[in-house]
């Protein structure tokens, strides 16, 4: 599958968004990641369907959320109505997962799920008949510009694994301490899909990083 960058709007400069948003996009980014977070499940809050809306009248480039509330089915249709198409709830956030991964597909949305780095990846065996993707959290999650956690390498491969012998269209993405220097290995490992914040916003060159990390990632 081609691997697909998505940088996080998380780290951008809310003041100049617009800004930061087209210049990534003349990088080539593939979707931009919408982080959203409520202060429950995590110890931050960022925002909520509204980025979306305003986001999609700004540009072309999909959207996609990762859900760190603890109530996403109550958000779900919001997200999906305000223009995103990928949705990536929690595993660890849902009584019931199956229900909460449906609920994406019944809108018309493509579905994810989201592991915590200490999630075992044993868990999306239930909800693979559902899922495009599986996001690997790669740094605990809540706050942008933390450092990658090595063992994730590890988790990728063996994610690729299972995944090629049930299911082998679905896509793996990684968020949380992405950078220009270890993209290729991510590839390398089995990953397809890449969240990246301050490697990409935090750059001298937004666009310039963005392209880079797309050649290094091929």
């Amino acid at each position: 599958m081609k691997p697909l960058l998505a940088p996080s709007i998380l780290s951008a400069n809310f003041a100049n968004l617009e800004v930061d948003i087209r210049a990534a996009e003349k990088g080539g980014a593939d979707y931009f990641h919408l982080d959203i977070m409520d202060g429950h499940f995590v110890p931050n809050i960022s925002f909520g369907p509204w980025i979306a809306k305003q986001m999609k009248a700004i540009t072309e480039v999909p959207l996609d959320a990762h859900l760190m509330i603890t109530n996403p089915r109550e958000y779900i249709p919001k997200f999906i109505d305000a223009g995103v198409e990928i949705i990536y709830p929690h595993m660890e956030a849902s009584y019931d997962v199956y229900r909460t991964v449906q609920l994406i597909v019944d809108h018309g949305a493509k579905a994810g799920i989201t592991l915590n780095p200490a999630t075992s990846i044993s868990t999306v065996e239930g909800v693979l008949d559902l899922i495009d993707s599986v996001l690997l959290m790669s740094v605990c999650p809540g706050f942008g510009g933390q450092k990658f956690i090595p063992s994730t390498i590890r988790k990728i491969t063996d994610l690729r694994t299972l995944l090629n012998e049930h299911k082998p269209e679905v896509r793996i993405a990684v968020d949380g301490g992405v950078t220009l220097e270890n993209i290729g290995s991510l590839r390398n490992a089995g990953a397809d899909f890449f969240i990246a914040g301050s490697a990409v916003f935090k750059a001298p060159d937004i666009e310039q990083r963005v392209r880079e990390m797309k050649e290094t990632m091929r």
